[in-house]
């Protein structure tokens, strides 16, 4: 008998502000700009990317296409974005809690 796969989306499992902002912060500590750029994607997908690129200012095509694997979205696209889902980054020192 042969098993049956099935994709999973990881966009139907960020439902909360909450859960968003705990896998944008994961993804930032895993210090990988690409995954970085993908989870803030799927956070924009999740969040709807029509509503989240209408927020930001930018198309929807220019979303998907920065934030999509090997995209490479500029600091002011990711910040535009982060804003329109209602996140802020916060600095703090390495090693610091």
């Amino acid at each position: 008998m042969k098993a049956k796969l099935y994709k999973w989306d990881i966009t139907s499992e960020l439902k909360t502000p909450e859960d968003r902002a705990a896998y944008i912060e994961a993804a930032m500590e895993a210090n990988d700009p690409e995954f970085m750029a993908v989870a803030l994607g799927d956070v924009a997908k999740a969040e709807g990317m029509s509503k989240v690129a209408r927020k930001a200012k930018v198309t929807r095509e220019n979303l998907y296409r920065a934030f999509a694997p090997g995209g490479n979205p500029t600091i002011a696209t990711m910040m535009k974005v982060m804003k329109a889902l209602g996140l802020t980054i916060r600095v703090a020192p390495m090693g610091a809690a």
